[in-house]
């Protein structure tokens, strides 16, 4: 199996965004990714290639952006074609998209988050979400 194995902090001045990113983030989500830096710290890192252009990370990018930070991780990708590179950047945003949630253990989650003082808030669900009135 081929993998990446190097990560390391960039200039975020230096990252080249696609410029055909058919992904698109809203005002709304780039607060919650901002409120997510904030929370958690930036963890996961954004894949580029080693001219810098990037492959995912282009939301964490604009919230990084807003949040005025200089440096953010990358994981340079070099094992891809320019044909798999594009390829890889639809892939990899629409495979999340098929990710569902077990209702029950989401729940569980939730509560057990509250009951620690925990914002739930800080997880990126809305407050009809949060009403767990969709759970069985």
């Amino acid at each position: 199996m081929i993998t990446t194995t190097q990560m390391q902090l960039v200039d975020i001045n230096k990252l080249i965004p696609y410029v055909n990113n058919a992904r698109t983030h809203s005002p709304e989500q780039i607060t919650k990714l901002r409120s997510s830096l904030r929370e958690f710290g930036f963890i996961n890192p954004v894949l580029i290639d080693r001219e810098f252009n990037v492959l995912a990370g282009h939301g964490r990018i604009a919230a990084a952006k807003e949040e005025g930070i200089n440096e953010v991780p990358c994981v340079f990708v070099e094992h891809l074609s320019e044909a798999q590179k594009k390829a890889y950047i639809l892939a990899d945003n629409r495979m999340s998209l098929d990710a569902g949630w077990d209702d029950e253990l989401l729940k569980v989650e939730m509560a057990s988050l509250q009951e620690m003082g925990f914002d739930v808030g800080m997880t990126g669900f809305d407050e009809s979400e949060l009403r767990f009135d969709r759970c069985p």
